[in-house]
């Protein structure tokens, strides 16, 4: 970048001359290569295959230039790199329904008549799409004289307008003979009397139970050897359980383009400055959004603070300026107005979600069950931290803990979770559930509610690096790169130059656009692809955001040829468990008496717990949590009886059956029948994509061209 950024400097045919022997020089390879489109080599025309069908690159571009045309159309403005992204994804999606999803339907006779289509759109049973399309922005009313005399008009219309409506119904036809499809496939769902019996016992049959449980986690890893024949074998009785994908890994070193001491200096200085005009300006507002690098609201909540001005603001004075204050590279700062009363409220909350597996009651009630056993243990004095990092099915909230930060009472929490969080008059734990349509919550509100509004005329100033800084930073990547050729002098230059850090990235698919969190890492991706990328080989520079990138091949994975180092790490958790089973099993074979007495010869590690009321459908045990296994023994035992010792899911029991009431006989059990028809045809449509998709077997290819 910073050669390029030197070539434009100059001028006339110097640069021309330059410029295309750059290019050449930096593409040459591809242009020349034995992927050449050029050359006609390989299967660089070919972007996938559906069905046995291969989809030109040609016909896919101007796929994608027709869905651009029409968005840019209907938004007045050009794509963004990942809308672009998303409509080469909707391209791709188009290609299997056309080719893929149409054998089937063509295989069924389903089709769309010329009178349906008429009926979708103009008569009596309008299509949702034409619904949203002509309905009144303000008040969400219908008005369907407006498609008629949209009808009307489309020949006068311009040509790309009378394109899009006719791609417009095309889509239709296509929604409609998919509903069709998978209506066709709903109706033939079937739930026999004894599954649904089979449900309604495990829904309805109640055990106490008592058991020993020792867990896995009991026995330290590090006394764990696992060699790689027993990875080897143990991939190999259980090949089917483990997929291949294409990936690749890589190590890399980052050359951060970072404003340097004199960039600082000189916006310090400009910004004081900035300070005494705020000081004194009339229109302190006005000042502030004229000369800020970021727009910043006038009126601020805690909600909408950074953390660094929550704890400043606390010592401001009404017509006080504040600051610098400084984040990241941006320097800050304020203008105190005081405070006011807000309309609204903003209040801090964390929470802990339990999802159920599907929207059966059963399910649900598997789901509260766990969720009340997770609330039971943080008011036993458990820490809601920790459990949310390991429990909560919310990914975002739960590495952090389970916070949400500030948030508004506008709607932006579903209406249940708002309601709790806002009712709330002090910090602390929530001592109830709180279902919403995401599942059960346990909330801890760790700021409660406030309307107070904070008046700060704020002006942000962002350090830019000059163009000098960014050529140093360049010049210090390209001579790493240089000074290295393999994985070997890669870590030896590490070694030495003790600023650089090292970063992993492993398994990275083909498709991938982020690597950890570097965005618009896209090259570098399509580098660890090539084929003349080998394993241990170092990269060029590559520039993402405000770094330079130099990165190393360090492994590969293959669909069609699984090893054991794709999943090493899952591998070696399987077979170390199964090794901890049997010295466990073996420590507590032949042991005799009541539970209490075996796990007390059993020493530390060995718990023995109860359970009461626990259904085979809904058991959830205190550390073991949902063990179908356990659970299957357990209810296979007559009152009194124990089993031996054998394994569960994450760890080794011996169950005993305290005593269990049977579900009671019933004449019907349509109501189990629905259920269980009902929780299958809501996954009718996944399982009917899944099944279509892996029937055509599918080859994308994009990520080499995109």
């Amino acid at each position: 970048m910073a050669l390029i950024n030197k070539i434009r400097e100059k001028s006339g045919i110097a640069v021309t001359v330059i410029a295309i022997s750059l290019i050449l020089f930096m593409v040459g390879g591809d242009l020349l290569g034995p992927n050449s489109s050029i050359l006609g080599g390989g299967n660089s025309q070919t972007v996938g295959e559906i069905a046995g069908k291969e989809i030109n690159i040609k016909d896919f571009q101007s796929r994608v230039d027709g869905f651009r045309q029409n968005y840019e159309a209907q938004s007045g403005r050009s794509l963004s790199e990942n809308e672009l992204a998303s409509l080469r994804d909707q391209a791709w999606n188009q290609y299997v329904v056309d080719i893929a999803y149409k054998k089937e339907f063509d295989d069924l006779g389903l089709t769309v008549t010329d009178d349906e289509l008429v009926d979708m759109v103009q008569g009596n049973h309008i299509s949702p799409s034409i619904l949203q399309a002509f309905s009144d922005p303000t008040t969400g009313k219908f008005d369907k004289n407006a498609v008629v005399n949209y009808l009307k008009n489309l020949k006068t219309l311009p040509i790309d307008q009378q394109r899009s409506w006719e791609n417009f119904e095309k889509s239709l036809r296509e929604e409609r003979t998919r509903t069709k499809y998978e209506n066709l496939l709903k109706l033939s769902t079937y739930t026999p009397k004894a599954q649904a019996e089979k449900e309604y016992v495990a829904q309805s049959t109640k055990a106490n139970l008592r058991y020993l449980y020792v867990p896995y986690f009991s026995v330290v890893d590090t006394t764990i050897k696992v060699t790689d024949s027993q990875l080897e074998e143990y991939l190999s009785a259980h090949r089917k359980e483990y997929k291949g994908t294409d990936t690749r890994s890589i190590e890399y070193v980052t050359f951060p383009v970072q404003p340097a001491k004199d960039d600082s200096a000189a916006l310090y200085n400009e910004i004081k400055e900035l300070a005494r005009g705020l000081a004194t300006a009339p229109n302190d507002s006005a000042f502030a959004s004229m000369n800020s690098d970021i727009p910043l609201p006038i009126n601020m909540s805690f909600a909408t603070m950074s953390d660094q001005l929550k704890e400043a603001v606390k010592t401001f004075v009404p017509g006080g300026v504040y600051g610098p204050y400084r984040e990241g590279n941006t320097y800050y700062i304020y203008k105190y107005g005081g405070t006011k009363v807000d309309t609204a409220y903003s209040a801090r909350a964390s929470h802990i979600l339990i999802r159920a597996e599907n929207q059966s009651d059963s399910a649900k009630a598997a789901a509260r069950t766990k969720a009340e056993g997770v609330l039971a243990q943080i008011r036993a004095g458990a820490n809601f931290e920790a459990l949310a990092a390991t429990s909560s099915a919310d990914p975002g909230s739960a590495q952090r803990g389970g916070d949400l930060g500030y948030f508004q009472n506008n709607g932006a929490m579903v209406k249940p979770f708002e309601e709790a969080v806002f009712s709330a008059t002090a910090p602390g734990l929530i001592p109830r559930l709180v279902e919403s349509q995401f599942g059960f919550h346990i909330i801890k509100v760790t700021a409660p509610k406030s309307n107070t509004l904070y008046r700060i005329a704020a002006i942000g100033k962002t350090i830019a690096p000059s163009q000098a800084t960014r050529d140093e930073a360049y010049r210090k990547a390209d001579e790493f790169a240089n000074s290295v050729k393999t994985k070997e002098q890669f870590d030896e230059a590490i070694k030495k130059n003790k600023s650089l850090v090292v970063a992993t990235a492993n398994r990275i698919p083909e498709s991938a656009t982020n690597i950890n969190a570097i965005q618009n890492g896209r090259e570098i991706v399509r580098w660890a692809f090539k084929d003349d990328s080998k394993i241990n080989s170092v990269s060029q520079v590559f520039e993402t955001e405000e770094q330079y990138i130099v990165a190393v091949l360090t492994g590969k994975s293959d669909q069609k040829d699984v090893k054991v180092d794709d999943f090493r790490d899952e591998l070696t958790t399987k077979v170390r468990n199964q090794i901890k089973a049997e010295q466990i099993t073996a420590k507590l074979k032949g042991a005799t008496g009541d539970l209490p007495t075996i796990a007390k010869k059993y020493g530390a590690g060995a718990l023995v717990e109860s359970a009461t009321d626990i259904t085979l459908a809904t058991g959830f045990l205190t550390s073991a949590g949902f063990d179908p296994i356990a659970l299957g023994k357990a209810f296979s035992l007559k009152p009194g009886q124990k089993t031996g010792v054998f394994t569960g899911e994450n760890g080794v029991f011996i169950m005993e059956l305290v005593s269990k009431t049977e579900a009671p006989k019933i004449a019907d059990y349509t109501q189990y029948k629905t259920q269980l028809t009902q929780s299958l045809e809501s996954r009718m449509s996944y399982l009917v994509n899944e099944a279509i998709r892996e029937n055509a077997k599918i080859e994308d290819r994009r990520a080499k061209f995109f």
